[in-house]
């Protein structure tokens, strides 16, 4: 097996690492962490964050989950007619290292209809797999100086004082792509906004 832990040592799933984040252990992934494609609508960006608990220390065996539309506030699929940039999948997934830290190279969403057919402000939807957690949890990316974000009809949920927690930053000194980070906080007082799904 050379040296491979093809199964974790906790007794809650995902077991089979290998399959989930298969780049890990050598393999080619069925979905990473880099969702652009060459006929992709909207602006390239990075993404990158750090899982930690409620200790403030770095979960280093995540999973995350990110789906979204492109720039141009679409979802894959459709009719193939319409939608110019059809090899944008907008589903993508990476594991954390032994930091904690996970990061994705994406487009920048445009917005997306929501409740009651409301205009949504781009974002991210965010599910992580952790070790102690029984069931995936659902969170949202939202983009900083985005004026949508007074209108988002779901952002407006969320009591005023916690929304920071759902805004990503962005890196002005980073070079190339624009660079967000967006950090989890499992537990503890700077916990990031979690969702029912």
């Amino acid at each position: 097996m050379s040296g491979r832990r093809l199964t974790p040592s906790q007794t809650i799933g995902p077991f089979f690492a290998h399959a989930l984040t298969p780049a890990g252990d050598g393999f080619a992934p069925l979905a990473g962490a880099d969702l652009v494609t060459a006929d992709a609508a909207g602006e390239p960006i990075r993404l990158v964050g750090r899982i930690v608990d409620g200790a403030g220390q770095a979960v280093p065996d995540a999973m995350v989950e990110i789906w979204q539309a492109d720039g141009a506030g679409r979802y894959p699929g459709g009719d193939g007619a319409t939608r110019p940039n059809s090899g944008f999948r907008g589903f993508g997934r990476a594991a954390s290292d032994s930091g904690g830290e996970f990061a994705f190279r994406t487009v920048k969403p445009g917005g997306v209809p929501g409740p009651g057919g409301r205009l949504q402000a781009p974002h991210i939807e965010v599910g992580i797999f952790a070790r102690g957690l029984l069931r995936r949890l659902f969170t949202r990316v939202y983009f900083p100086d985005e004026p949508a974000n007074q209108a988002d009809p779901i952002l407006a949920m969320v009591a005023p004082d916690r929304r920071a927690t759902l805004i990503a930053e962005r890196d002005a000194t980073a070079a190339g792509a624009p660079l967000y980070r967006f950090d989890i906080a499992l537990q503890g007082p700077q916990e990031t906004v979690f969702f029912e799904v």
